[in-house]
């Protein structure tokens, strides 16, 4: 596992040429297509209003703000009736009724009220930059793709010591990996700035109402019917979010994206992909929520076996080779620590370094219990969605 998610994460960085195609094109200004950007906001009263006024300064000409709110949800409501005051004919309240709530059903509610040709999904705390939809407009027009998937970036690192850990990863997965998936035709979309085609997301029927990850889904759905997908990061051009700010918090949310993969798995709509290497890439990357689980269940009894058990010298040294990979990925999350401040302007430390080295083992321990607590969850049938809080940490 460590030498494939070394591989992986280094895919952007492996020639200048790579790094290069990862951005955007430059726009040409022009404003070819209309937008509808849903933006579904649940008991987020507190980070709503800024990411709606943020929408607003977009430099686009042709684009409308649907909010989606719970009937039984009034402090939210009322930020997005306000909202709509605020800038009428621009911003709509969208009431989602269903008596059981969550993401996907949201979007659904609002997918018929869409008069845009694309429709871009964002979270009610995310901060976009203004120059966002020319760059996908053109994206769109330059490459005649069906979804265009751009960065998302969690930026407070410095809020705890697990949230360094998490920027990285998102620094990773948006900067390299799905860049990675994009070049294969096998991608698990994003839950946010993405932006699909309006008339591919409705013959697609919308999202999945009954899945965790309803945006893995969805990628998996357009990929096996051929869809294109470009991916773009450009750091000035991400879009801004922030880690859970508690470490309970984090763990819900992987056990959420864990246990949606599972159920993705399990739909096997990724057999359908048309090719042997897509469907193992697909097999592998939905999966890694199992091996996740099991190297949960292995820590502790291989910690066991290495203080209670004497073996052979030869058995010992060979039980250190997945080490080599393992200190190789230490070596170059530090290289990418780096770069990460200098891409956005923040001021690394060497106690971050300190924090980024001694975390990692703890935050496998997270993960892996994550995904235990997922597979658990799927065992049980216990498909509730569990929210994760937003409180702005990114906004300072």
């Amino acid at each position: 596992m460590a030498a494939l998610t070394l591989w992986w994460m280094l895919h952007a960085w492996r020639t200048p040429e790579t790094l290069a195609g990862t951005s955007f094109g430059a726009a040409d200004g022009l404003c070819g297509l209309g937008f509808s950007l849903l933006v579904p906001a649940r008991h987020e009263q507190q980070v709503l209003e800024h990411t709606v006024k943020r929408l607003l300064e977009s430099s686009h000409t042709d684009y409308e703000i649907l909010v989606i709110v719970g009937h039984d949800d009034p402090l939210t409501a009322a930020v997005a009736a306000r909202m709509a005051e605020y800038a009428p004919g621009r911003v709509r309240v969208i009431t989602d009724t269903h008596e059981v709530k969550n993401k996907p059903k949201a979007l659904n509610t609002a997918l018929p009220h869409c008069r845009g040709e694309v429709v871009g999904v964002f979270d009610a705390e995310d901060q976009v930059h203004p120059e966002l939809l020319g760059h996908v407009d053109h994206a769109f027009r330059a490459s005649g793709a069906a979804v265009v998937q751009g960065g998302v970036q969690l930026i407070n690192f410095h809020s705890s010591w697990y949230s360094l850990r998490n920027c990285l990863e998102y620094f990773f997965w948006f900067r390299s990996r799905l860049h990675l998936h994009a070049s294969q035709g096998f991608i698990p979309l994003g839950g946010n700035t993405v932006f699909v085609r309006t008339e591919v997301l409705r013959a697609a029927g919308g999202w999945d109402q009954n899945c965790l990850a309803e945006d893995c889904d969805l990628g998996v759905r357009l990929s096996s019917r051929g869809a294109k997908v470009v991916v773009a990061y450009d750091s000035s051009m991400v879009t801004r979010e922030e880690t859970p700010d508690t470490l309970l918090g984090l763990l819900k949310q992987r056990t959420r994206w864990n246990q949606g993969f599972l159920q993705v798995y399990r739909k096997k709509e990724w057999q359908r992909l048309p090719s042997l290497r897509q469907r193992l890439l697909a097999r592998w990357t939905l999966t890694t929520p199992f091996l996740q689980a099991f190297s949960g269940v292995v820590i502790p009894i291989d910690l066991l076996l290495a203080l209670t058990v004497k073996l052979p010298v030869s058995v010992a040294l060979f039980s250190f080779v997945p080490a080599v990979p393992a200190l190789a990925t230490f070596a170059f999350e530090a290289v990418a620590l780096h770069d990460f401040g200098l891409q956005y302007g923040l001021r690394v430390r060497p106690w971050h370094y300190v924090k980024l080295i001694a975390g990692g083992p703890l935050y496998q321990v997270v993960l892996a219990g994550a995904a235990l607590r997922a597979v658990w969850r799927e065992h049980r049938g216990d498909h509730g969605w569990e929210l994760t809080r937003h409180v702005g940490a990114h906004l300072g």
